[in-house]
């Protein structure tokens, strides 16, 4: 299993790099020529959405990305240190400020899943976390 990781700071100018560099460690890992858009669109879109939450909470510390190659699959995850409301519980922010940031939080996750069939997004009082999965292998049906 190879691992490359990143770090960089929540500024939106190091989100395109972080976009070219995940596309090439994807075609490197193997992942299709024709998912490599997705690739690169799901992860501007996690990096745009960890800058955005990193800026909005005064968090500092820089924004996370493992670009992880595993036996017949490649995964990507992006984290922040950024402070998530609890389910039910109160939104950092107020009033129409707060909620213009959640709902734009929300159309930034539909857009990674509409992107990346397999996705796995953790959050928390510490940060959170968006695993994003594709396929290095073709399905052995495509073999036979």
């Amino acid at each position: 299993m190879a691992t490359v990781e990143l770090r960089f700071s929540a500024l939106p100018e190091h989100v395109r790099t972080a976009r070219l560099v995940a596309a090439a460690v994807a075609r490197r890992a193997g992942v299709d020529e024709a998912v490599l858009d997705e690739v690169r669109l799901a992860v501007g879109e996690a990096c745009s959405r960890a800058v955005g939450l990193h800026q909005n909470s005064g968090v500092t510390a820089p924004v996370k990305v493992a670009l992880i190659e595993e036996e017949k699959q490649f995964s990507i995850e992006v984290g922040d240190e950024a402070p998530h409301a609890a389910p039910g519980g109160d939104t950092p922010g107020t009033g129409q400020e707060a909620e213009a940031e959640v709902e734009e939080d929300e159309m930034g996750l539909a857009v990674i899943s509409g992107l990346v069939d397999d996705v796995e997004v953790t959050t928390g009082q510490n940060g959170g976390l968006i695993r994003m999965t594709w396929p290095t292998a073709p399905p052995a049906a495509a073999l036979a």
